[in-house]
């Protein structure tokens, strides 16, 4: 019996459950990765290769099974299409983009832990996401953590990394924590940063600041007409003025 490629058995996406269809405990597993990716997608609006998933099931080749997928809170890929052939992506089979694991994965600690600092720190390694942030507000004193961690992948291992906002050079991006008001309220949030460490803004202030940059460069535009148009009147009573001496300005000498 002739065996097939594993790539010729493996099922498509549209075959596969989008998600493990488990609730989340808390609005915030919701909201911050949305956050990030509202960010993101006006940080990159220039650029299509990228993807970041919310809640999205990873399918891969590195589990027990390939049906069985792990379902991060966030994740990032590099060097895929932002729309897979055109259309919005159901889920992530790693086969289906050119073996390309995430690069980043992210994970929030609520009242359920979930293996976050065990069985996922192994099942990411072995799947080869190079950076592995496990964000826990609540209970990091209860898991014997810190509320912000990083890992980075060296070699098969985990390494746990220091400082924050944390830079990663192969994304171009740096992670950390930041106070910001969202619907008048102030709380704690995820926030990209750049290299100096400086947060980028949330999308609601870079919608304003957006918003802001149009509402300049219309009342730009409406203060050049406004001089154009002066110029003209000015020019017509110039010409009216030559008529009135019985000149005619279209046959003025030279």
């Amino acid at each position: 019996m002739v065996s097939q490629p594993l790539d010729t058995i493996l099922p498509s996406t549209e075959e596969l459950p989008c998600s493990d269809d488990t609730p989340v405990d808390n609005e915030d597993q919701n909201l911050l990765p949305n956050l990030l990716l509202f960010s993101l997608a006006l940080l990159w609006s220039d650029r299509m290769d990228w993807y970041f998933g919310v809640d999205m099931a990873v399918y891969h080749t590195t589990g027990v099974s390939p049906k069985v997928p792990v379902v991060p809170d966030a994740f990032l890929s590099l060097g895929v299409e932002r729309k897979k052939g055109g259309k919005s992506r159901r889920s992530y089979a790693t086969w289906e983009e050119n073996n390309t694991p995430p690069i980043l994965a992210l994970e929030m600690v609520s009242h359920r832990p979930n293996d976050e600092y065990d069985e996922k720190l192994e099942l990411y390694a072995r799947l080869g996401v190079l950076y592995y942030v496990v964000y826990n507000p609540e209970f990091w004193q209860r898991d014997r953590h810190q509320p912000f961690e990083v890992y980075r992948l060296e070699g098969e291992t985990y390494r746990s990394q220091i400082g924050e906002p944390y830079w990663m050079p192969e994304v171009g991006l740096g992670l950390g924590r930041g106070q910001q008001t969202i619907g008048g309220i102030q709380q704690e949030v995820l926030l990209w940063h750049n290299a100096q460490g400086q947060a980028y803004p949330m999308p609601e202030q870079q919608m304003q600041a957006m918003q802001d940059q149009l509402t300049a460069e219309r009342q730009r535009t409406e203060v050049e007409r406004q001089r154009t148009e002066a110029e003209h009147q000015r020019a017509e009573r110039l010409a009216g003025y030559i008529r009135s001496l019985g000149v005619d300005p279209d046959n003025l000498p030279e």
